[in-house]
């Protein structure tokens, strides 16, 4: 089972207490998942599709509860675009098909006649419990989230770029989220690819079983990336001290062939044996060698007087 279907199955298990949530909900998912069709005498026909057994259960009854209308529930195949059994609940005109879709803010009137409106219907969403539960339907009709082990990626797909618009802004007028929209499929997708803004939504919406297992995971890929990053310096380090101390090594043979140890002075042809004798000790280790221990800077310094001497023969 994916990490979108098992977001969707939690939040099935949501019922929204309040009334305006309830509607904000339905409206939220009959905008992305629902089809109008004319049903004769001006009538209209509210078809609902979702390949979720359990987000079809879940609004079925919420649609009853609200509206007082039991949905016809009928089972489909799939096209060759999405394979599968499908779900379809039907509202016909004898349901009140048409006030569902006016409340819903779907059909409304300008200029006396009716028309499809493409964006969200501010009423709805006047506060942010309502916010939530619109967010809540529209990504249990059309949306996404990607498994985090594989990446992060949270989407959901409008059908027009007046709809992608409202509802990107309706997402950012959370504190902790922001959203972008892209074209996508002859539609357009409004997305999050940060993981700290995918967590937050998968709490606004009620998945927080979801949230945490996305933590979860999240965190221990932080932790792989923050031991894989420690390895790497180490390594690089430790690169670092071999090349240093052979460099320094190379200073102290010229000066060994062609004047010998014994003409450097006491302190310099001290480092210069204990470097020899200790080939692959850091310049930390090798300054608690000294007798007494001295400061690395110290050492440092004794080996650039040593290098200025090779640099001269």
């Amino acid at each position: 089972m994916s990490f979108s279907t098992e977001t969707k199955n939690e939040l099935s298990r949501v019922y929204p207490p309040k009334k305006c949530c309830q509607l904000a909900e339905i409206a939220g998912f009959l905008r992305v998942s629902g089809s109008i069709r004319l049903a004769g005498g001006g009538k209209f026909r509210i078809v609902i599709t979702t390949d979720n057994p359990a987000v079809a259960r879940h609004y079925k009854k919420l649609i009853k509860d609200y509206f007082q209308v039991d949905t016809e529930l009928e089972l489909g195949e799939g096209t060759n675009l999405k394979k599968g059994r499908i779900y379809m609940l039907t509202i016909g005109p004898e349901m009140r098909s048409e006030q569902i879709l006016r409340e819903t803010g779907i059909l409304l009137v300008r200029e006396g006649n009716n028309y499809i409106s493409d964006g969200i219907y501010d009423d709805l969403i006047r506060t942010k419990c309502c916010r939530k539960s619109y967010l809540r339907g529209v990504f249990m009709g059309s949306g996404s989230v990607s498994d985090p082990e594989k990446a992060y990626h949270l989407e959901i797909l409008c059908a027009s770029r007046r709809f992608a618009d409202d509802l990107k802004k309706m997402i950012n007028t959370f504190v902790d989220l922001s959203a972008k929209t892209v074209s996508r499929r002859g539609g357009y997708a409004v997305y999050m690819k940060n993981s700290d803004y995918i967590c937050d939504t998968l709490a606004i919406m009620g998945a927080h079983t979801q949230m945490l297992a996305f933590e979860n995971v999240k965190i221990k890929k932080e932790l792989v990336n923050e031991t894989v990053r420690i390895t790497n310096c180490d390594n690089a380090n430790a690169d670092r001290t071999i090349n240093a101390a052979q460099k320094q090594i190379e200073w102290i043979r010229k000066i060994e062939e062609k004047k010998g140890l014994a003409s450097l002075p006491e302190k310099l042809r001290e480092v210069a044996e204990l470097r020899l004798e200790n080939p692959e000790a850091s310049l930390t280790q090798l300054a608690e060698m000294t007798d007494p221990p001295m400061k690395k800077s110290g050492l440092n310094n004794r080996f650039k007087k040593i290098e200025e001497i090779a640099g001269k023969l």
